[in-house]
């Protein structure tokens, strides 16, 4: 199955929970997991930002974090900033390919909701109800769509195809993801306002450098990947069940017993 799922071998393992351990909420083990790294992912926040500064380049930065954040997600040990690079060696072709597609869809939307914005009448109120449905359909599917290059051997068309499908099949998730996420912004952004200082807008500033980027793809990491396990790596595994074990090792799946 390794053009298959094309995974990573780094051939290292994480710190493991015991297997009668009781299970935690899930919002619970989120912060957790993500209070117990934060120091390690300032380094990798920083490269990502950095990287992302070009609009061309901002794929790769998604591929890497992606990477980095799925393994800490999964429990597994992440070598941060070597990871995050020697996943954009792997996946630079597309992660460009894909750069340039979100890029050119996102300004298209906002040109179309410009004008409908400045139009009158029901033409508009319905463009600008289609740009909304059209911009959310699109931002649920980037939930996914790097995580899916990451993970499996898919195609462009085939990574577009599946994330269109996990953006309904996942879509109480996804909301919840960015209801979350825009709580975060308002909050951020509602500080700023209502103080109005520029040592906390510096402060929010550095905040927002050294933890948002982690923070966002490790809760959409908690969010879709058991909806990208259940309808995906589950049935493939079904059907066989003894290919690549120390692949589902990396991935932090559970491995049968009597396999």
């Amino acid at each position: 199955m390794a053009g298959f799922f094309g995974l990573f071998n780094y051939e290292k393992e994480g710190p493991g929970i015991e297997k009668d351990a009781p299970k935690k909420k899930r919002f619970i083990v989120f912060f957790e997991t993500f209070f117990r790294n934060i120091w390690k992912f300032i380094s990798v926040n920083a490269v990502y930002l950095l990287l992302s500064i070009p609009i061309i380049t901002n794929g790769l930065a998604n591929v890497g974090i992606t990477n980095v954040t799925r393994n800490v997600a999964r429990d597994k040990h992440s070598f941060m900033v070597s990871d995050f690079f020697d996943t954009v060696k792997k996946n630079w072709k597309q992660a460009t390919a894909v750069s340039v597609i979100n890029t050119v869809s996102y300004f298209l939307l906002f040109f179309a909701f410009r004008f409908y914005y400045t139009s009158s009448g029901k033409f508009a109120v319905v463009g600008l109800g289609i740009c909304l449905a059209i911009f959310i359909i699109f931002t649920f599917m980037n939930f996914f769509i790097w995580t899916l290059m990451i993970t499996f051997s898919f195609s462009l068309k085939q990574l577009y195809a599946n994330s269109f499908k996990f953006a309904f099949i996942n879509l109480p998730k996804n909301f919840l993801c960015g209801i979350v996420l825009l709580i975060v912004y308002g909050i951020n952004l509602g500080l700023v306002w209502l103080i109005n200082s520029y040592g906390v807008i510096l402060i929010e500033l550095l905040v927002a450098i050294l933890t948002f980027p982690a923070f966002r793809f490790l809760l959409i990491q908690f969010c879709t990947f058991d909806s990208i396990k259940t309808f995906i790596i589950d049935p493939y595994y079904k059907e066989h069940p003894g290919e690549d074990i120390e692949k589902r090792r990396d991935l932090g799946l559970e491995i049968p017993e009597e396999e």
